[in-house]
């Protein structure tokens, strides 16, 4: 299973000149956790709910006041929309992050987040199962082989 498969391919932006107001109503609107921060239509940044908490915290400036490109996490890690699911949990792992934009060289096409990964658990788990089965064997006739070999 790739990330093309499993990613959200509307993902909501954001220009880096914008206050967190806007992102925030643009989150809420879309029900989403987050906004990909853009430069010249290019994504440059993410800002999280966690990072629009921390703003307000840190601040304490009204969110209208508050540009994004003060609180954004960047630079942001991007994958490509052809890598395999592995590759990308494990970037999420290295990188301690729960949304990985894609891109498609220069192009955002969509954002994996571990909400995607979770709504697919059973497809995922049903891969898996199918790439370790040998071909011709039913489950039953699988069953029959495990329990000969105990």
């Amino acid at each position: 299973m790739n990330v093309e498969q499993l990613m959200t391919a509307n993902v909501v932006t954001a220009d880096i000149e914008e206050t967190i107001r806007t992102a925030v109503a643009s989150m809420l609107s879309n029900h989403v956790g987050s906004v990909i921060v853009t430069n010249e239509g290019n994504p440059t940044g993410i800002v999280t709910e966690t990072d629009i908490l921390q703003a307000g915290y840190a601040t304490d400036e009204a969110f209208s006041e508050v540009l994004l490109k003060h609180v954004m996490s960047h630079p942001i890690t991007t994958i490509a929309p052809d890598k395999s699911l592995r590759t990308a949990m494990r970037t999420m792992k290295n990188e301690n992050i729960k949304k990985l934009p894609v891109q498609d060289g220069l192009d955002l096409v969509g954002i994996l987040t571990m909400t995607d990964v979770t709504r697919q658990y059973n497809e995922i788990v049903q891969e898996i199962h199918d790439m370790e089965q040998p071909r011709g064997l039913s489950d039953a006739e699988l069953r029959g082989l495990s329990s000969q070999s105990e």
